[in-house]
């Protein structure tokens, strides 16, 4: 240390928290890459309902997570050097980065349970666009056609959604010839429809009878808790460290 001032056994245990700060704003900023990759594909969802704030604050983690790992390395060296005026640095660049990382967990949390809770807005949605001729239509009913085949679901609580309730998909199309996306039927390995007339007058053994928003609610859970309480995690340990490096400043 530059004046021979200021705990060692102090300066090891801070050089050890910000070792487990840089690994852990590493892991957020790949694990905010991939949220934002949404490699589940229910972004569509969130983004014409105008909840898409998961993914904003994914992206603000973006950022923090690799703020971390910088000011990680820059905190150690600063310790190493014993310099007051880089560990005052390094303490309001912490700060700074710990408000936005705070606004990122708060964001995608809050955000995450308003759509887990609320079938309804994404039933709503879902009927509104599917088949609609809209930019919003076109994207949302590329993901419906999607997520029914591959998940081998129907509509958000199963095909009773598509008879239920008025819808676009309804009025282009009469019940006779298809109630419900043609995506619902049963298929082969081939995904080749298994029988096209039994699964359009509701035969269970033709039609898939589950919805799809477990998968949703899943999808959008594994972003969030991703995004937030990794967040949480990491700022509950930096405020310790923050803490910690205060208490050092004062004795050098």
């Amino acid at each position: 240390m530059g004046d021979g001032k200021g705990s060692p056994a102090v300066v090891g245990i801070l050089i050890f928290g910000n070792v487990i700060i840089l690994l852990s704003g590493l892991a957020l900023f790949s694990e905010t890459i991939w949220v934002n990759t949404d490699e589940r594909y229910v972004y569509p969802i969130l983004g014409v309902s105008g909840k898409d704030d998961v993914f904003a604050g994914a992206w603000i983690a973006i950022f923090t997570g690799f703020f971390f790992f910088l000011l990680g390395i820059f905190g150690i060296f600063a310790l190493i050097k014993g310099s007051k005026t880089m560990l005052a640095t390094y303490l309001i660049l912490m700060l700074i980065v710990y408000i936005f990382e705070c606004a990122s967990c708060i964001t995608s949390f809050t955000h995450r349970d308003y759509m887990v809770s609320n079938e309804r807005l994404i039933t709503q949605q879902m009927l509104k666009y599917y088949t609609n001729p809209s930019p919003e239509g076109v994207q949302l009913t590329s993901l419906w056609n999607r997520l029914m085949l591959e998940q081998n679901c129907c509509g958000v609580n199963g095909p009773q959604d598509w008879v239920s309730y008025t819808s676009t998909f309804s009025s282009k199309y009469s019940e006779d010839y298809a109630p419900w996306p043609l995506q619902c039927c049963v298929r082969d390995r081939n995904y080749l429809i298994t029988n096209q007339a039994a699964c359009t007058i509701g035969h269970q053994s033709y039609v898939h009878t589950n919805g799809c928003f477990d998968y949703i609610r899943t999808a959008v859970n594994n972003y969030a808790w991703g995004v937030s309480w990794f967040g949480f995690a990491i700022l509950m340990w930096t405020f310790l460290v923050m803490g910690l490096t205060m208490y050092h400043y004062t004795t050098i």
